[in-house]
Parts: structure tokens; C-alpha cells; sequence
């Protein structure tokens, strides 16, 4: 077998990735990215390597696409450009009924299949061993996870040892399901994301450069898209200026003004409690901690800020329930009822909206899917009307509530 140096065939960012890959530190791989950040060509290399390696000779790989139809001319192209890079297509048997790449020293198969006949994946059959190996592309074009969790649960089983890779270009909505689902935290998965600007500038063509920098000085948004891979979102997005990342205790531990509010709830509607901080010299909101919850008492929810310590600062509530401010304060803890008032729905969506605000998924989970997925309203044609939905917004309202007295402030938005 031809050796061929995996840094010479792979970009530098993916290097750390694919040692993670070949030790096997994770079992789901979640790889995103724009236009030529080589992340389906860094799967296509990594999944005939790690089946030709000595541990794995009992594995065999399925790679998916959603239609069938779409497979031959794009992932199955891939794969067998990837088995030449790595210098060992005379080692590969190459067929298209079925479709399968065949390692001809042991019989290992790399097998490629459509999602759109799931009945047919239920019904692969490999002449040994077990499907170790499964490779997503084009993620996004699935149903939603249930319906990838559905397929993981018809192929892992039987071994040891298995490997998840899901690849897609994100969509351009920070509400589809495969944008949300890269945010989800599992100690088992390994996310990252590629654009190609960290790609070997040769590899793409000085074309390839020149259409993205033409793109870039005139449509900064579409840009910004299709190159970098970034959910800019439809346009109808609320908040656009979300920043997410980790916020960590030293961050938190030196922040001087914070914000508190509640949005009152039971069922279906939730309960929802906020804290923030604010760093005026930035314009920027943090959150910082969430309690969000059904069929909570208002005893139940007071003890839960309370146990927490959160006394330090006003909590602005929703002044449509009196008798649970009252109940609150009774707890003994500083609450208010926000004042509201004509036009404070609007004075306060754009005082959030004109802020950036960062969020931290792992403290603020149901922050982190309100605001990300909230969206100006749109008539039956689709056009955006003025107005903001009454859905999935209770930490939305909670937010606005606890920022009253920023908004509200010499009287005027900032």
C-alpha cells in the first residue's frame, strides 16, 4: 500500500480532529462549515482509513444522503477521489449496483444508500462483522434527528466500537433543526466547524478565492452564508446580534449591574425566570442563569431563587399577576411589578434587539431556543408585517421585564 502523510492530504484545522477520529475520543462527529472548508472531503478520507486499519477489520462503513438519486455524482465521487489521495484505489473495488466501494484484501465494504427507502436500510446485510462506520452528508436535508436517531438505532448494534459523522453546510435559518441540534452538548460528540479561509489556498484555485472575494464586497450577508457557513438567518429574525459562547465564573464574577425579571406561567405556558448582567461601555447583555418550568407553585419557584442567592437585585415581574408579585415578596425576595405601558412592548424588543447579547447554551438553554428562533411576524405570503408573535417568547418577556430600568431610562430607546 502506497503511504500517503495525512497532513498532506487533509487541512491543517483538521488535524487535531482527525487524531480524535483515529483514537477514537468521541463516537459523533458533527462537522459544519461554508463553500471549500473540507469537511465532507476530511470524512471521505478519514472513513476508508480508519477501515483499513488493523483493529477495525471486522467494521464496515454506511454512507447516507437523504435521496438516493443524489448519491453517485456527489459522495460517491467523493470517496473515490479520497481512496486515490490515500494512494490506495488499486486496493478498492469500485461498483454501482449496489452502490459500495469493496476493500479488497478483507472484504470490507463502504456502502452508500438514500434515506428515502428506510425500509431498505433496515435490510443491509454485511458479510461479516458489523456496520461500525456511519457517515451523514448533507445533514440538514434529513427530517431532524429523529429520524438520523432512528437509522443510528437500526446500525449500531452488534459491536463495539462505532463512529458518527454528520457533515452539512448550515442553513441560512437559525431555527432549522440541524443549526439547533450542532448547539445540543453531548459528552460523546465532537463539533466543529471550517471555512475556507484555514484551507491551503492551492487546493481551492485562485478562482475559487476570487468568486468569494467578489461575493464578500458585495453581498456581505450572502457572503457571510454561503462562504463562512453562518446561519445570518431569513431576515425576519428579531435578534440578530446573538453572540454564542461559553460565559465563564471569572466572566461573571466581574460583572457590577445586574438584571432580573419573570415571566408568571403554570401550564402550557411556562414560568420563566432570567438573570443578567449588563456592560454599558459594550452596549452588551449577558445571561446569566434560567429557571424555566411547568406547574411550578410561586412558593416552589421563590425557594428556587432564593436557594440560589439570587436577593442581590430587583426582579421585575410581570404586573398582569399582582397576587404572584406579592407572593414573592412575602418569600422575602426584592421583587416588582415591571410598569409595561403603551409602547413598552416595542420600546423594549429594540432595546434587546439594538444590544448584543451573548448566551451561553450550558446556563440558559431555553434562552439560548427562544431568541435564536424568534421572528418578526409574516402575513399569508410570506412577507414580514409589523408585530411581534405571542409564542415562544416567555423568557423573552422575562428579559424585557428585568431590563425595564434601562429601557425606561431618560424615557427614550438608546
Amino acid at each position: 500500500m502506497s503511504e500517503v502523510r495525512l497532513s498532506q492530504i487533509i487541512g491543517p484545522t483538521f488535524y487535531s480532529v482527525a487524531r480524535d477520529v483515529v483514537q477514537h475520543d468521541h463516537t459523533h462527529y458533527d462537522f459544519s462549515g461554508g463553500r471549500g472548508s473540507l469537511k465532507s472531503s476530511t470524512v471521505s478520507i478519514l472513513v476508508p482509513l480508519l477501515l483499513m486499519q488493523e483493529q477495525n477489520r471486522n467494521c464496515h462503513a454506511l454512507v447516507l444522503r437523504k435521496v438516493a438519486n443524489t448519491i453517485r455524482d456527489s459522495v460517491y465521487a467523493q470517496y473515490i477521489w479520497a481512496i486515490g489521495e490515500l494512494g490506495v484505489a488499486e486496493y478498492w473495488e469500485a461498483k454501482v449496483s449496489p452502490m459500495e466501494l469493496i476493500y479488497k484484501p478483507t472484504g470490507q465494504k463502504i456502502m452508500f444508500r438514500g434515506a428515502d427507502d428506510p425500509m431498505k436500510i433496515k435490510s443491509i446485510k454485511v458479510p461479516f462483522g458489523y456496520i461500525a462506520i456511519t457517515h451523514f452528508e448533507e445533514k440538514d436535508q434529513f427530517a431532524g434527528r429523529a429520524e438520523i436517531r432512528t437509522i443510528l438505532q437500526s446500525t449500531m448494534r452488534g459491536g463495539e466500537r462505532y463512529w458518527n459523522f454528520e457533515s452539512y453546510n448550515p442553513p441560512i435559518s437559525r431555527d432549522n433543526w440541524a443549526n439547533k441540534d450542532s448547539l445540543e452538548e453531548r459528552v460523546d460528540r465532537l463539533c466543529h466547524s471550517s471555512t475556507y479561509l484555514e484551507a491551503p489556498r492551492e487546493w481551492l484555485g485562485e478562482q475559487f478565492i476570487a468568486e468569494a472575494e467578489h461575493l464578500k464586497a458585495t453581498d456581505e450577508r450572502a457572503y457571510q452564508h454561503e462562504y463562512l457557513g453562518i446561519p445570518v438567518g431569513t431576515g425576519g429574525n428579531v435578534f440578530e446580534n446573538l453572540e454564542l459562547r461559553e460565559i465563564t465564573d471569572e466572566e461573571i464574577a466581574g460583572f457590577d449591574h445586574i438584571y432580573q425579571g419573570v415571566d408568571w406561567g403554570y401550564y402550557p405556558d411556562a414560568f420563566a425566570f432570567i438573570r443578567m448582567a449588563y456592560d454599558s461601555a459594550r452596549n452588551t447583555i449577558y445571561f446569566l442563569d434560567e429557571y424555566y418550568c411547568h406547574k411550578k407553585s410561586n412558593a416552589e419557584t421563590a425557594q428556587w431563587i432564593l436557594d440560589k442567592g439570587y436577593t442581590d437585585a430587583y426582579i421585575f415581574c410581570d404586573s398582569a399577576e399582582p397576587k404572584s408579585v406579592a407572593d414573592f415578596r412575602a418569600m422575602g425576595l426584592p421583587a416588582k411589578s415591571a410598569a409595561k405601558g403603551p409602547g413598552s412592548l416595542d420600546y423594549s424588543m429594540k432595546y434587546l434587539a439594538r444590544r448584543k447579547i451573548v448566551i451561553d447554551r450550558r446556563r440558559t438553554p431555553h434562552a439560548c431556543d427562544e431568541f435564536v428562533s424568534y421572528e418578526y411576524e409574516r402575513n399569508k405570503d410570506g412577507e414580514i408585517i409589523s408585530g411581534y408573535p405571542d409564542a415562544n417568547d416567555h423568557v423573552i418577556s422575562a428579559a424585557r421585564y428585568g431590563l425595564e430600568p434601562l429601557y425606561r431610562r431618560m424615557g427614550v430607546i438608546a
